[in-house]
């Protein structure tokens, strides 16, 4: 089984950075995101996934020239996303290069965009939805959206947004745990299972990878028939804890 590695560059102020748990104050920094984004395809990297930290939370495009250069620089494609509230944003972002844009926020406050922005580009838009755990109904757990940066929660289930891009000719759906997000403590096996389970859409996973071995349990997990399309890895690659070429291996050709 193929897993699609996208090894992430996250960029907040110019510089590639990582988070942990999606906490704004927990931010380490890793230097400049275009070298960066040149070290991994150097090493191996098939594939880049590039965030806009500052756009997801503010929203605007500060960092969209650096993003553009990743884009421009690189003959791997590039999925970025972070601020994409509209088609100008989207299209912006494939003029520069990119091959597929990732949408969040909208997914939540604006279903009919995302119908929209598939629709007008088959198979080149993701949709990222970030969530974490909230008490549910007699002392269950629901994973709940978060939006704008992980800093707005409008109480959406990650289930029912789930359900309604059913059908759209998406890309896939990246799916990020915020609460393992950057801290290696290794993906969230049992939510990805009910995740597969539930959606037909392509399924890449985000959050808590911190070893070859988390990638040998995601290439295994299958749900409903169905697995895992790809994995978002962060932290564990530019912090050395995992090397490229051991991800490349893991993942498959």
């Amino acid at each position: 089984m193929t897993l699609e590695l996208w090894p992430a560059i996250d960029i907040r102020a110019g510089k590639c950075v990582r988070l942990r748990r999606g906490e704004f104050s927990s931010e380490t920094v890793y230097g400049d995101p275009l070298e960066q984004a040149k070290a991994f395809v150097s090493a191996g990297a098939r594939r880049l996934h590039v965030v806009d930290l500052d756009a997801a939370r503010d929203g605007g495009s500060p960092n969209r020239d650096v993003v553009a250069a990743i884009a421009s620089s690189l003959a791997v494609p590039v999925q970025a996303g972070g601020g994409v509230r509209d088609e100008t944003a989207a299209a912006w972002l494939f003029d520069a290069g990119v091959s597929r844009v990732v949408a969040g926020t909208v997914a939540v406050e604006r279903p009919e965009l995302v119908e929209t922005m598939a629709a007008r580009w088959p198979g080149q838009v993701v949709v990222g939805l970030d969530h974490r755990q909230a008490p549910g109904a007699h002392g269950s757990i629901r994973r709940e959206v978060a939006v704008r940066g992980w800093l707005g929660h409008p109480g959406v289930d990650l289930e029912t947004v789930l359900g309604r891009l059913e059908g759209l000719p998406l890309g896939g759906v990246v799916v990020t745990d915020i609460d393992r997000d950057g801290t290696g403590d290794g993906p969230d096996l049992v939510g990805l299972a009910q995740v597969l389970a539930l959606s037909g859409l392509q399924i890449v996973a985000s959050g808590g990878i911190g070893g070859v071995g988390d990638l040998v349990k995601l290439a295994g997990l299958k749900a409903g028939g169905r697995r895992i399309a790809g994995v978002v890895v962060g932290r564990a690659l530019l912090s050395g804890a995992l090397s490229m070429a051991e991800a490349v291996a893991a993942c498959g050709p």
